[in-house]
């Protein structure tokens, strides 16, 4: 693979040339940077992404008295964002970070030790990819990929380059969860073979398909990245990409993400499901929207089932939670109705223990850990388990894109040669009576249901299924290209 000093990949002048590299995968090979042991040692950080959840990142590395990390550089692709931000991280630290638009203009820059990433999905995995070959530790922002291929990639790199990736599902370091998944891995309500996420969360409209103007503030070359730049087609540009295709998962991969990543913890399942399937639509209105919002995902790993439901009209709760994820025991059950913790239940629903407490800032807090330390396994939610989790919400989004409207009776028929066909039944039921709460006739909009897909967790592939395989990756966009695992 050729070589090319960062100053070559990098300078404004020759970023065009760099490009078409990229373009071609033969990447830059970046000399790895020695990590501190020192706890005193201040780390430069760039904060990727100064929108919402961007904010908790700026503040959890924001340098304030006692801290030892600092802001230099804060990138956002709009203009007005990313000023906003570097003018109240510079009062808050006496630093006013550097304002970038792009994050390979600071990959070149020795003295940055960090870069965190709060971007939209269809970034995640690229510019970790970009930073951790530049010698940089990431945090990463769930989910960490925008399809299976990228994710697997950013692993990959992680590990070739002794680089420490921890992913934003913040649940791993709150005290009260980890009890939590100790007491069922400990035996605690018997064997658990279920596992139930829910992501209960209303979503409106988000209003009508039309052409929209970017706004001026914003380089849509640069947002859209690896993706294509399509003609704006919904009317609020941020945050709403979340619920078409091109950019976002739905919300099995924006909310549904962390609960994913827990239901998946306790099980104690460490690759992807031997099988899935997934139904549902987008109902109760019609607007600029793709994804489903009304969704159900049914994995199995084995004798293990993770079911995973999503609704986005307005619903009650499933055994007191909303957002949340429930484990069944042969001895009882625990529901976590929160990201730091939750309950368990003996069969009669008398509680037998609680579990609670955390915060966003011990996330953080084990992150720089092991920054330090210079070792991954010191880190609570390192990029593989990110990988997994999200990958999962990937392929059930793969079944329920490969789907056919079905009527309920075909429905039923389709989902009877799963497993656990008494929680799937129950399940559906569940589903058809909250879709009719509001309003839907399923006559006039069926719902849409994805084949049955078998999975080689192993190569993460779908054995003989062209189909199902080619949406395991997408065609990058030049020059924001994943590079090949032969270039890496």
């Amino acid at each position: 693979m050729s070589k090319y000093t960062r100053r070559q990949f990098l300078e404004d002048s020759m970023f065009a040339a760099a490009a078409a590299v990229v373009a071609n995968s033969t990447l830059p090979v970046f000399a790895q940077e020695k990590g501190s042991n020192s706890p005193n040692e201040e780390l430069k950080v760039c904060v990727v992404g100064a929108g919402g959840r961007g904010g908790s990142h700026i503040g959890a590395f924001t340098g304030k008295e006692g801290r030892t990390t600092k802001i230099t550089h804060i990138c956002d692709v709009d203009s007005k964002r990313a000023g906003g931000s570097a003018e109240s991280i510079g009062k808050s630290q006496g630093l006013v970070p550097k304002v970038i638009d792009d994050v390979r203009r600071v990959l070149d820059d020795k003295s940055v030790n960090i870069i965190s990433i709060a971007t939209p999905n269809h970034q995640h995995s690229i510019q970790a990819i970009w930073a951790m070959l530049a010698g940089k530790d990431v945090y990463v922002e769930k989910p960490v990929s925008h399809n299976v291929s990228e994710g697997r990639r950013a692993v990959q790199v992680a590990r070739k380059h002794g680089k420490i990736c921890q992913t934003g599902t913040q649940s791993r370091s709150n005290s009260g969860m980890r009890d939590a998944i100790k007491f069922i891995h400990d035996g605690k309500i018997g064997e658990v073979k279920l596992a139930r996420g829910l992501c209960y969360k209303g979503r409106p409209s988000i209003g009508p398909r039309g052409t929209y103007e970017v706004p001026k503030e914003v380089n849509y070359d640069l947002w859209c990245g690896p993706t294509q730049m399509l003609p704006l087609t919904r009317p609020k540009f941020h945050y709403d990409w979340h619920w078409q295709w091109e950019w976002g998962n739905g919300d099995l991969g924006n909310q549904g993400i962390h609960q994913m990543d827990i239901a998946r913890w306790g099980l104690g399942v460490n690759q992807l499901s031997d099988k899935v399937i997934s139904y549902g639509g987008r109902v109760g209105y019609v607007d600029a929207g793709e994804t489903a919002n009304t969704q159900v995902i049914v994995h199995e790993f084995g004798d293990k089932t993770l079911t995973f439901e999503v609704r986005g009209l307005k619903t009650g709760d499933y055994k007191g939670a909303k957002v949340g994820v429930i484990f069944e025991g042969s001895e009882g059950y625990v529901v976590l109705p929160s990201y730091n913790g939750g309950a368990a239940f003996d069969k009669s629903g008398k509680m037998i223990a609680e579990f609670k407490g955390g915060d966003d800032k011990f996330h953080f807090e084990n992150f720089l850990k092991a920054v330090r330390s210079r070792n991954s396994e010191d880190l609570n939610a390192d990029i593989e388990e990110g990988h997994l989790s999200s990958a999962l919400c990937h392929t059930g989004n793969i079944s329920y894109r490969l789907g056919e409207t079905a009527t309920l009776s075909a429905l039923t028929g389709k989902l009877a040669d799963l497993k656990t066909n008494d929680n799937t039944k129950e399940t559906l039921e569940r589903t058809v009576t909250h879709l009719k709460e509001n309003g839907v006739d399923l006559e006039k909009t069926p719902l849409t249901i994805g084949p049955l897909l078998t999975m080689d967790p192993k190569s993460e592939t779908f054995p003989g299924n062209a189909a199902a395989n080619k949406w395991l990756s997408r065609e990058d966009r030049k020059p924001y290209v994943i590079p090949a695992e032969a270039d890496i």
